[in-house]
């Protein structure tokens, strides 16, 4: 077995044979900003997430088998260097991009925060240190994919957060969007990657109420702290001043707040005790 990456949250290994290990940690980032505070139960509810979703999806995915509360191994891809984001609500970096006039909504004239779209969204970025948002003349026209490969990621995409939003909201859950990764391998296309808690935003059905910040069960509940804190403001100008941003302590409360949500958001999709 070979270590090959550190990311924000898991551990990569090569175990040469075709097949990649995973290791969910319990690291928490935000704001592409690593914190040293990590957050308890958070790599296992990540990895068990990861495995319920592979299995619930009638989709072509990596997916092998979980070894352990924190491990899976999954096969190797040659991933798409796009991430896929579904958005079935008008949030988060969407609100800024429609405001400044940077993206357009169809049959959309007047929207409030926090409400539905009339139809989902396929809103795909690069990746990079910061991923930037690109439309599908520009990620042709850059070779990121074919026309035919963008097509089927905007069309597999919707399908996916259609198939969990259903699911989601069976358990008393809004999904609101959902981030995506692709692979090839022996030129087919894969879901591939992770799915969980730091890959969507999540609001309680009971809680949700249009034009207003939502109740979050995911790692929304961390941005939300730090902006009203000031922290994502310091961020953007450490980063304007050609500084790498300094990382806050997570206050024990909200860790534990972290900790719950998780936990109760994989026990009431799953129907399953962590």
């Amino acid at each position: 077995m070979k270590f090959l990456t550190s990311g924000k949250v898991k551990d990569v290994y090569d175990l040469e044979d075709g097949n990649l290990q995973f290791k969910f940690s319990n690291r928490v980032s935000a704001y592409d900003v690593k914190f040293n505070d990590e957050i308890p139960k958070k790599g296992e509810v990540l990895c068990k997430f990861a495995e319920f979703w592979f299995n619930e999806l009638d989709i072509p995915n990596h997916f092998v088998r979980r070894i352990s509360d924190t491990e899976i191994i999954v096969k190797k891809m040659e991933m798409l260097p796009i991430e896929c984001i579904v958005r079935g609500y008008f949030y988060g970096s969407l609100v800024e991009r429609y405001n400044n006039n940077s993206i357009q909504l169809d049959n959309v004239d007047d929207i409030l925060l926090a409400e539905k779209l009339p139809t989902p969204i396929f809103d795909p970025t690069t990746k990079a240190e910061h991923d930037v948002p690109i439309t599908k003349i520009d990620a042709i026209k850059s070779g990121l994919v074919s026309e035919h490969e963008f097509d089927w990621l905007a069309k597999t995409s919707i399908q996916i957060y259609n198939i969990m939003s259903a699911k989601a909201k069976s358990a008393g859950f809004i999904l609101a969007d959902l981030k995506l990764e692709f692979g090839k391998h022996e030129n087919k296309l894969f879901l591939s990657d992770s799915i969980g808690p730091d890959e969507y935003r999540l609001w309680l059905k009971d809680d949700y109420s249009v034009g207003k910040i939502q109740e979050a069960y995911d790692k929304q509940l961390l941005r939300d702290w730090l902006t009203d804190n000031g922290f994502k403001k310091k961020f953007d100008d450490a980063r304007a001043s050609g500084k790498e941003p300094t990382p806050t302590s997570i206050p024990k409360e909200l860790v534990k707040k972290m900790t719950d949500r998780y936990e109760k958001s994989y026990e009431l999709i799953v129907n399953q005790k962590l």
